[in-house]
């Protein structure tokens, strides 16, 4: 018997290599595509070889055993809530979970209420590099502290229309980071101080941010959470950590399954990637946990835990001051 999933909508990037990994797996049905855009959303349905749905309540009439939302981040309260109310079970939602504290904890209650699993898109944590250096903490004896990045291009679109991101490169970028080091030392954020500014593209949404995080036992680290690539940078970005411990330091690079081309056909470099699918491991343990109807491993209260440092490090900036999370 097939595992039957819905995409509600394809406004972030992410939606299609998901797609693409499910109709790899034996055994998973996309039963229905909704998009914003009506014209997008036919060509994808034709494409992934399913059916469009201008409404998703349609989409979601058809009981998908699981559904993968993908929407602008300000959507995701409405069709999280709007999936678990219309019984979905099993609900993978694209990070940051929601534009604000109170939506997010809407939407973890509502799932709650209607007895559904909410797991959220954090495929970072499926980067082999990055597996490796959490089983890796234990040699490195008492951990200390963190230096980390993630840096990337300026995706434009909806990402800088604050009312549907929420913010710029500081909301986009921290959650990822945020979630590996809480996954790796079970700690949570405890405090966090921020200059956050625009210096690379003129426009009324921040990207650049330099955070500084306290989590409740006692380490701290810091990220540089910005959009600092530019559009003829041959990779889109990065995410990298240097972890100090009492006995060693683990450093982590963790796209580095790369070749660099330099091609006189583009005039220009290129990274082409050849490593392991973080998005496949991603939505292959999501089918599973449909499957098995077991929780997912990201749940939403870790996209919570996740946007909380966001959320202040916005409010540290204004201040000039560290924020008690």
């Amino acid at each position: 018997m097939s595992v039957k999933i819905g995409m509600i909508s394809f406004a972030h990037m992410h939606a299609n290599s998901y797609a693409t990994n499910l109709k790899q797996m034996e055994g998973v049905d996309i039963i229905g595509i909704y998009n914003e855009d009506e014209e997008h959303g036919k060509q994808l349905a034709k494409f992934f070889e399913s059916n469009f749905y201008s409404d998703y309540n349609k989409l979601l009439d058809q009981k998908p055993d699981g559904v993968i939302i993908c929407s602008a981040n300000a959507d995701h309260k409405e069709h999280v809530i709007a999936s678990a109310e219309a019984g979905c079970k099993h609900i993978l939602c694209e990070k940051p979970i929601a534009t604000t504290v109170d939506d997010a904890k809407a939407m973890i209650d509502a799932c709650k209420a209607n007895g559904a699993e909410l797991g959220i898109a954090f495929p970072c944590r499926y980067i082999p590099a990055i597996i490796n250096a959490k089983q890796a903490l234990n040699d490195i004896g008492k951990v200390l502290a963190a230096k980390t990045t993630n840096h990337g291009s300026m995706p434009g679109g909806w990402f800088i229309e604050k009312e549907k991101s929420g913010g710029g490169a500081v909301m986009d970028h921290t959650p990822h980071v945020v979630d590996i080091l809480r996954w790796f030392m079970n700690s949570d954020p405890v405090e966090v101080y921020a200059e956050i500014d625009n210096r690379f593209y003129n426009m009324d949404i921040d990207d650049t941010g330099i955070l500084s995080i306290q989590f409740d036992n006692g380490v701290f680290a810091t990220l540089d959470t910005s959009w600092s690539r530019t559009k003829s940078y041959p990779t889109w970005g990065d995410v990298t950590m240097e972890i100090v411990g009492t006995n060693g330091v683990i450093s982590v690079d963790s796209f580095a399954q790369d070749i660099d081309l330099y091609s006189d056909k583009n005039t220009k470099a290129q990274w082409v990637y050849w490593g392991d699918n973080m998005d496949f491991g991603l939505v292959a343990d999501f089918v599973a946990s449909v499957k098995d109807d077991k929780p997912f491993q990201i749940k939403g209260e870790d996209g919570l835990k996740a946007l909380e440092v966001a959320i202040s490090a916005y409010k540290s900036a204004e201040l000039k001051a560290p924020v008690k999370i």
